[in-house]
């Protein structure tokens, strides 16, 4: 159940309670790694939620007992643990969500400095009986003596030194966000995942306190993709990782990168699999699921109604169809079971639209629209009313699939057939087709551009706009870009939050929008402004209405009940979806995917906020084809809330 350490002797069977009362995580979700033993094999390291769910280190001695807290920091998220070769250090990741990712190092008892009188002295040892070239202590006894043959000091015994402990714990200036620490066998070197321009990489920091130069990080690999389960060789000289699903190994000092070869043949039971797949999603629901209620739902006698439908099942899509039935007992948001990701023919798009009626009579394509800054905007020549005659040399008539035609040419050089009007031959256009997701972007800033257009109209100038798609880091930072110099020019904004998705980014976004000023700032000749936008801090400070619908999920109703709770302003629109929990994916043995809800989610009242949709202030619902009209009259009403607020002077 993710609450208590045990510790089993594999010879006896002998299992014994090391400590309880700890929340390391439940199965599956528990973290890669997060405990480490001591050297000396007498203590283990964890790292354990503790006051306001703060992630922190402690040390807990294998023979059981109270845990001692080693570090003390306000941080949330990590998963990573390790511990000096010589049992005086422990290193572990630590960050907070949309913030660099840090390697904390807490030294258990102080650090004494190595002089160089004393690393001289060690080349000339005066004892004679001892290997010429050992290496001796200094004399305030910061490091024992070693055998030069040895690879790393003999681990000492673990105490930690609770004086000055919390002055102790440094952040290593790695300058990346880095995510899980592995400690080579020699002690010497963590390797790390980091992330640097959007992408990840495996590097190394050096930890050896003897060394002569100041520390550097290296970036070990350089390749696209993700990097995970690192292991380092038994010499140290080569770590192993997974990427792509593929096993690869790379030299630390030579960079070289090798695949190993990894094949097998398996032999599957579909009937015994989906027992199995069944079980676990059964139990790891029960174990994880954010209410111990279950909703209300017996969950045992879910188990046994479902356990014949899971049993008729003839392939993996019938299981996962049951198994989704099962989890829709519940009737909880962001859960659900899935399965391997499939990847669809990729077609390019060219940013036309057409008219649908001239096509299915006449088979032609009549351009209807050209979106900004698509492929067709940018090559020119093509313009509304005109006809898309051929592709490629292919005519177009009628029944031609325009997307077959277009099929994997993103980022080629394709040539369109167009006539004005339809008239004549036409001629030729180059374009440079882009992927689906990239036009989907285009249609969704265009789609921005015009409601700010139309924000501006109704409001005679006086208002601006921003919206935001969904409450991811991306999206964060666009709504920086879009609350530009023109909307800090206007008397308020309308935040549009419809539609989005969720993510986990609504604290940072509602920032912007509750600072206040408290000083002003004037260059000499200048102008005076607010003190926080002159020193460079995102701050929003004038009136604002906000507008969601039935659409607006997840992170974005904690925006919304953050923006009511903070008094910001008006909420227009429909209420929200009610779907606000926090969730967290696993993958089965054979690609079933698990999502389950584990954090419940209540409001400043104490109350739960799962399946109680936010309410609004002002009631809009937007008649079936309004948006064919080009009207939008949530829009209209958040506009005039604002104004009466700006007219009260508040």
């Amino acid at each position: 159940g993710g609450k208590e350490i045990r510790a089993i002797d594999v010879a006896t069977g002998a299992d014994r309670l090391v400590t309880r009362g700890v929340q390391l995580g439940r199965v599956p979700f528990i973290s890669e790694r997060p405990l480490a033993f001591s050297p000396d094999g007498s203590h283990l390291a964890f790292l354990d939620v503790g006051e306001r769910g703060f992630l922190n280190a402690y040390v807990v001695p294998l023979a059981g007992g109270t845990p001692q807290q080693v570090s003390f920091l306000a941080n949330a998220f990590g998963g990573t643990i390790a511990w000096s070769n010589d049992g005086r250090s422990l290193f572990f990741d630590n960050a907070q969500r949309t913030e660099d990712g840090q390697v904390i190092r807490v030294d258990l008892v102080p650090r004494a400095p190595t002089f160089r009188e004393a690393r001289f002295e060690s080349l000339f040892p005066s004892d004679s009986a001892q290997p010429r070239g050992a290496r001796t202590a200094p004399r305030d006894g910061a490091a024992s003596s070693t055998p030069a043959a040895s690879t790393s000091p003999a681990p000492s015994t673990v105490r930690v030194e609770l004086e000055g402990l919390r002055r102790r714990a440094t952040s290593l200036p790695l300058n990346l966000s880095a995510g899980g620490v592995y400690l080579s066998p020699d002690g010497k070197t963590l390797a790390l995942v980091g992330s640097a321009a959007g992408q990840n990489q495996i590097w190394t920091w050096p930890i050896d306190d003897d060394a002569t130069e100041q520390p550097q990080l290296r970036q070990v690999t350089s390749t696209p993709g993700g990097k995970g389960n690192l292991r380092w060789s038994p010499d140290s000289k080569e770590i192993w990782y997974l990427s792509g699903g593929r096993v690869q190994v790379i030299g630390v000092e030579n960079r070289q990168v090798r695949s190993v070869a990894v094949t097998a043949e398996l032999d599957t039971d579909f009937r015994g699999e989906a027992t199995e797949v069944f079980r676990e999603i059964w139990s790891w629901t029960r174990d994880n699921f954010y209410d111990p209620e279950m909703h209300g739902v017996a969950w045992d006698s879910v188990r046994t109604r479902f356990m014949p439908v899971v049993a008729a099942a003839r392939n993996p899509d019938e299981l996962r169809r049951a198994l989704g039935l099962m989890i829709g007992e519940l009737n909880a948001s962001h859960s659900g079971v899935g399965g391997p990701a499939s990847q669809p023919p990729s077609s390019g798009r060219i940013g036309l639209t057409f008219e649908r009626a001239a096509y299915e009579r006449e088979g032609r394509l009549r351009v209807t629209g050209v979106l900004p800054s698509g492929p067709a905007a940018i090559a020119g020549g093509i313009a509304i009313g005109d006809v898309l005659l051929a592709v490629d040399g292919t005519v177009i008539g009628q029944g031609t699939n325009l997307d077959s035609l277009l099929a994997f040419t993103a980022g080629k050089r394709v040539l369109l057939r167009v006539a004005s009007q339809g008239r004549g031959d036409g001629r030729d256009v180059a374009v440079q087709p882009i992927s689906n997701g990239a036009e989907k972007n285009l249609m969704y800033r265009a789609w921005v551009d015009e409601r700010r257009a139309y924000v501006n109209r109704i409001s005679n100038g006086t208002l601006g706009y921003v919206h935001m798609i969904d409450m991811g880091a991306g999206s964060l930072e666009q709504l920086y870009i879009d609350l530009d110099a023109e909307n800090h020019g206007k008397q308020g904004v309308v935040i549009d939050i419809r539609n989005n998705n969720g993510g986990f980014v609504n604290a940072y976004a509602l920032d912007v929008f509750s600072r206040r000023s408290y000083l002003t700032m004037e260059r000499r000749g200048g102008v005076q402004v607010p003190a926080r936008l002159q020193l460079g801090q995102r701050a929003f400070e004038k009136p604002t209405v906000l507008v969601t619908n039935q659409h607006s999920l997840s992170d974005a109703e904690d925006f919304t009940e953050g923006y009511r709770a903070l008094g910001l302003g008006q909420v227009v629109g429909e209420p929200t979806s009610g779907w606000i929990i926090y969730t967290s994916n696993v993958t089965l043995f054979e690609g079933t995917t698990l999502r389950v809800p584990f954090i419940r989610i209540r409001d400043a009242e104490g109350k739960d906020m799962e399946l109680f949709p936010r309410p609004v202030d002002v009631r809009v619902d937007r008649p079936m084809g309004e948006a064919y009209s080009g009207r939008d009259s949530q829009l209209d009403a958040a506009v005039k809330a604002l104004q009466e607020r700006l007219a009260r002077g508040r």
